[in-house]
């Protein structure tokens, strides 16, 4: 057996981003816009009337202050209130195959390397285009991967630290010489932009992660060791799917499109719940598997956590370190790009571990809906 590294990391960023400020005033314009339509069943006590917010809510309740996204002019449309990502064609590429070969590219180009390298595609991601024929395969036909596999997964926010896992496992069986884990988001298709308390929170992405079999190669970061936990949770959830379709409808509402997202159809969550209950989670989660490794909070040099709001993160990097941290501890993205599901760490490991020195340590840590955690940590070569 052949232990696996992380020889390179790649990124696609969309050219939109909305900030704050853009965000609320257009949700806050819908509101005035419900609100008139609606005065008469407000009135009657029959409705409830929708609550308008502002860019300095956002920015306290998550630490967001911008988010990138595919389409911005049809999220911020008020009368459509989400993107606009036309269908294409069964023989042109999947929009989210596209993104998922450019961060791909990237970490290729990054690490030297070649598709001719590489013997597998993992796409592992929230957020899923289609249930088959797989992503990952037609990633792997666009790379021009031809004596291989690819093959689609879903951890939710966890996601690539699962991916990360799976691959390492698939390497170090003599599987593969080299495979690349994708994580292409579209968060902004499945999220409601009309809800006041999480309209503002995801954004669209991909990463992907380039993970090789160690004596081919030079450079990157050797795995100490991975771990993941799941424990059922209703607190964070998507109900989308085919068999919506098959919902039974009874009187005006037959004659509705049973495929149109209601509320439940899209992201929702508790969030106070998810708060108290993840951070404990993650934090015992970790200091755990540091414990298991033989390492102490002054062994380590940073924490790349999943990026879902910043005082989560600031309270887990506290449990960690055993004082206050973050900044240089532990990064943030999430100002930048919002929750990017499970691209959130990957962008922090791909932005904020080029000033590391060979043996300096640090671990990837991604947790969400499931609920879900995983941790990889790594030590630079």
């Amino acid at each position: 057996m052949t232990a696996a590294v992380i020889r390179s990391t790649g990124l696609w960023t969309p050219d939109n981003s909305i900030s704050n400020e853009e965000l609320v005033k257009s949700f806050n314009t819908y509101v005035a816009q419900y609100n008139e339509e609606n005065a008469s069943d407000i009135e009657a006590g029959l409705t409830e009337p929708l609550s308008p917010s502002s860019a300095g809510f956002v920015e306290k309740a998550s630490g967001i202050k911008s988010r990138f996204v595919i389409d911005k002019e049809g999220v911020l449309d008020t009368r459509r209130m989400k993107p606009f990502i036309p269908a294409r064609s069964n023989t042109e590429i999947s929009i989210l195959a596209e993104i998922g070969v450019k961060a791909c590219q990237n970490a290729l180009e990054r690490a030297d390397k070649s598709a001719a390298d590489v013997d597998g595609v993992i796409v592992a991601a929230s957020n899923l285009q289609r249930g088959y024929p797989a992503v990952a395969v037609e990633i792997q036909d666009a790379l021009g991967i031809e004596d291989g596999f690819g093959f689609d997964m879903n951890v939710a926010c966890s996601s690539a630290t699962f991916g990360i896992q799976t691959a390492a496992d698939q390497i170090a069986a003599g599987h593969a010489r080299a495979i690349l884990v994708v994580n292409p988001e579209i968060c902004s298709a499945h999220l409601n932009w009309c809800d006041r308390d999480s309209h503002f929170i995801f954004g669209d992405v991909a990463t992907a992660i380039l993970l090789e079999r160690e004596d081919l190669g030079d450079g990157g970061w050797r795995i100490l060791g991975t771990k993941l936990k799941t424990k059922f949770s209703n607190n964070i959830r998507n109900n989308f799917g085919f068999l919506n379709r098959t919902e039974r409808a009874t009187g005006d509402a037959a004659r509705e499109d049973l495929l149109a997202p209601k509320d439940d159809k899209l992201f929702i969550q508790e969030g106070r719940k998810v708060f108290k209950e993840v951070v404990p989670m993650v934090s015992d989660m970790i200091r755990t598997h540091m414990g298991e490794l033989g390492l102490e909070a002054d062994d380590m040099r940073r924490v790349w956590l999943h990026q879902a709001n910043i005082n989560m993160n600031l309270m887990i990097a506290k449990k960690v370190f055993g004082r206050e941290a973050g900044g240089e501890d532990a990064p943030t993205i999430l100002d930048e790009y919002a929750n990017t599901s499970s691209a959130g760490s990957i962008i922090a490991f791909h932005k904020h571990s080029g000033d590391f020195d060979a043996g300096q340590k640090g671990v990837i840590c991604s947790f969400g809906a499931g609920y879900s955690a995983g941790t990889v940590f790594v030590e630079r070569l």
